[in-house]
């Protein structure tokens, strides 16, 4: 019987090349329908290595969509992203390339990012960054993030760095107490930066990066925009370097 021949090859077409024109099964019989479904199981147990290679190009397909997609939030969002006029800069300012973090001082893997994003800006030297405060672990993650902004607010870029880097290394809860610890021993203006924490121009910055974050479909940190990619998670310094080289040579 025909169906006894064409079951490998419309099984390949089905799940390889997805061609629905192979067979239309709602032409056969009910007991042709039998006998091709049996014929299409035996063939899968005598050759499961089918079903590997139609879920490799499954996910090969699905990864290159997902990545079109946040191709696409990346270039819709680029001013808010790159240039938001409130956001710290660092590395090289005027580097040929940016990389953008989300972060949060509470997230544990925005930590072991610290030394990956700080090999990866003193080796590739051309690199401009961008700290994103997006506080999404509880009240102290925002106590946190209020208490970095509002040192940039009330001390400057020099200072939040500072508080910064403290912060992304303090392994104690945080409240007024600590915090005030930190400043101090900064040599900063602690009553000016806790008064401010709780400003509308502290609050405006977290919540525009908040409204950002969600419009890039960004759940959780670290999270990056490197260029014009989007990398969600952590990734040692030379993958980061790998995918800037990428990007360097997209754009010519």
């Amino acid at each position: 019987m025909i169906l006894k021949h064409a079951a490998p090859a419309l099984l390949g077409l089905s799940l390889i090349s997805t061609s629905a024109q192979a067979l239309d099964l709602n032409a056969l019989s009910d007991a042709e329908k039998a006998e091709f479904g049996a014929q299409v199981r035996e063939y899968l147990l005598e050759n499961p290595e089918v079903i590997i290679e139609a879920i490799t190009i499954l996910e090969e397909r699905n990864a290159a969509t997902q990545e079109q997609a946040d191709r696409d939030l990346v270039a819709s969002n680029a001013d808010e992203l790159f240039n938001d006029g409130y956001s710290w800069v660092g590395g090289n300012p005027d580097g040929d390339i940016t990389l953008v973090e989300f972060m949060d001082y509470r997230c544990g893997y925005c930590r072991r990012a610290v030394p990956e994003v700080a090999s990866l800006l003193a080796e590739d030297g051309n690199i401009r960054l961008v700290i994103k405060e997006f506080p999404i672990l509880g009240d102290a993650s925002v106590l946190s993030s209020r208490f970095a902004v509002a040192t940039k607010h009330v001390a400057g870029d020099d200072a939040y760095k500072q508080v910064h880097d403290a912060l992304m290394e303090f392994s104690g809860e945080p409240s007024e107490v600590t915090l005030r610890r930190i400043s101090d021993g900064l040599g900063l203006d602690s009553d000016a930066i806790i008064a401010a924490m709780d400003s509308n121009q502290v609050t405006e910055e977290i919540t525009r990066t908040r409204e950002l974050a969600q419009r890039m479909q960004i759940t959780g940190t670290p999270s990056f925009v490197l260029g014009t990619e989007m990398l969600r998670g952590f990734l040692p310094a030379d993958q980061m370097q790998q995918i800037a080289d990428g990007v360097r040579a997209e754009q010519g």
